[in-house]
């Protein structure tokens, strides 16, 4: 699931321009017969210089589908590995963001005892603007909400900070249905 969203989010923006798009190259550069050489329809065919190329990248999409059962396992194995490194916190401490300061998040990191350098991953019960404005300066962490959780967020964090009201949101939205 981590490699298909990794080949999601590639651009593939590499272009050259075909024998059509070159500048140029409307008349026939010599007739058709009688001059000795090689019949010529174009002054920008592929075997000339300035001319087109035959094979180049072109600018296209490539997107692989991962099934909505796979992504739920990959996240749930994801949250199982990161078990140990998991911080637990109070719902008001992440909801009560009135100013937007980057210097409350440093805070809040240092009261947690944890290192500013290690990367940090916020999960949210509901969405708080405040809270992103005042984090977003902060190159180490990350904010998504419970039911948004990004599996490429949640390797590369080192400490995931939580509340449980996001932690059951996390089981309502990726706990096993037994149908």
């Amino acid at each position: 699931i981590y490699l298909i969203q990794l080949k999601n989010r590639r651009k593939h923006t590499a272009s050259t321009k075909t024998r059509s798009e070159v500048r140029g190259g409307g008349r026939k550069p010599w007739k058709q017969k009688g001059t000795g050489r090689a019949r010529a329809g174009s002054s920008r065919s592929p075997l000339w210089t300035g001319g087109g190329v035959s094979f180049g990248p072109k600018p296209h999409i490539t997107k692989k589908k991962a099934n909505k059962k796979e992504r739920r396992l990959a996240i749930l194995s994801a949250l199982y590995l990161k078990k140990q490194q998991f911080v637990f916190v109070e719902e008001n401490l992440l909801n009560d963001f009135i100013e937007i300061k980057t210097k409350n998040v440093k805070q809040l990191i240092s009261k947690l005892n944890l290192k500013d350098n290690s990367k940090l991953l916020f999960v949210l019960s509901k969405p708080n603007k405040h809270l992103w404005l005042a984090a977003r300066n902060l190159k180490n962490v990350e904010l998504t909400t419970a039911n948004c959780l990004n599996l490429e967020q949640l390797l590369k964090a080192n400490h995931v900070i939580l509340s449980n009201a996001s932690l059951e949101l996390i089981n309502s939205t990726y706990g096993k249905n037994y149908e």
